[in-house]
């Protein structure tokens, strides 16, 4: 979950102060307890701090239960709420299910309720007065802190929260994958008459046959790909140039395709066999 109290950071060209989010994780047996400072909570930096999380405990939990955000999920519902596709994707690279807390029943999280409201006290309390001139800045002071926190003893139990996790949680996380989990961003499309779909200002093609299809375009830094019914019609090299156009001549109908192989010098050539002023003209 994200506090609603932010901390900030000094922007160091105009030395204006830029409220950023805390975003804070705790497991479920032990308290053990992550936080960190992100930009937004756009799905990138949510995705992120999803996987720092699953980093620092050095496992896999059997389900994240995260608070029904935007960056979660695409429709809020009290019983089947829509995971956002690309994090449902990143539970099915980490071997874990996505179980989002029901709207309006913060019992159905409360240790990240409570550990939210402590994370408040122990970093924010305790930063109130510092100055930091870069996420990464805050996010260094940030893990001191929560090192603190998870070495505290905890007088209910006569433990601290680390002692716990070895104890309880950590035999029961499942392995990280050999992998990191590669961010990609699902758009749904339709085909132009041309048979190319635009993403971020480019044109890729699919099967022309797909006209007036509904697709599902994924789109990774290196890859963008186009599915129908779930199997991948196309798969091309990502590019950045805007307006431009990346074609695979075998999604082109036969006609376009024996069009597209006349290039000018092979007109010209075809011309000059005629004649030097057919060439000409």
């Amino acid at each position: 979950d994200y506090s609603g109290k932010k901390p900030h950071i000094v922007d160091p060209n105009t030395g204006e102060l830029v409220e950023v989010e805390l975003f804070v994780a705790v497991l479920g047996a032990s308290n053990y307890t992550y936080a960190e400072a992100t930009r937004t909570q756009r799905l990138p930096d949510w995705l992120g701090s999803n996987a720092r999380t699953l980093e620092f405990l050095g496992g896999v939990s059997a389900a994240i239960v995260p608070d029904q955000l935007k960056s979660a999920v695409t429709s809020a519902c009290r019983y089947e709420p829509g995971i956002q596709r690309t994090y449902d994707e990143f539970a099915a690279h980490y071997g874990t299910v996505i179980f989002p807390a029901r709207p309006g029943k913060p019992r159905d999280k409360a240790k990240v309720e409570v550990g939210v409201r402590i994370a408040q006290r122990w970093i924010l309390g305790r930063i109130r007065n510092q100055t930091f001139f870069s996420l990464a800045e805050l996010n260094a002071r940030i893990r001191e802190l929560v090192n603190e926190l998870n070495d505290y003893v905890m007088r209910g139990y006569g433990a601290s929260r680390r002692e716990l996790f070895e104890r309880l949680d950590r035999p029961a996380l499942r392995a990280l994958p050999d992998n990191p989990f590669e961010y990609a961003e699902w758009k749904k499309v339709l085909l132009n008459i041309d048979y190319h779909a635009e993403y971020d200002g480019h044109w890729y093609s699919a099967p022309y046959k797909l006209r007036r299809e509904e697709l599902w375009l994924r789109a990774t830094s290196a890859t963008v790909e186009i599915f129908h019914v779930g199997k991948r019609v196309a798969a091309h090299a990502r590019s950045y140039v805007k307006g431009r156009h990346t074609t695979n001549p075998d999604h082109m109908p036969a006609a376009h395709r024996e069009q597209a192989e006349w290039s000018p010098s092979r007109i010209l050539g075809w011309a000059a066999t005629v004649g030097p002023n057919v060439e000409l003209l």
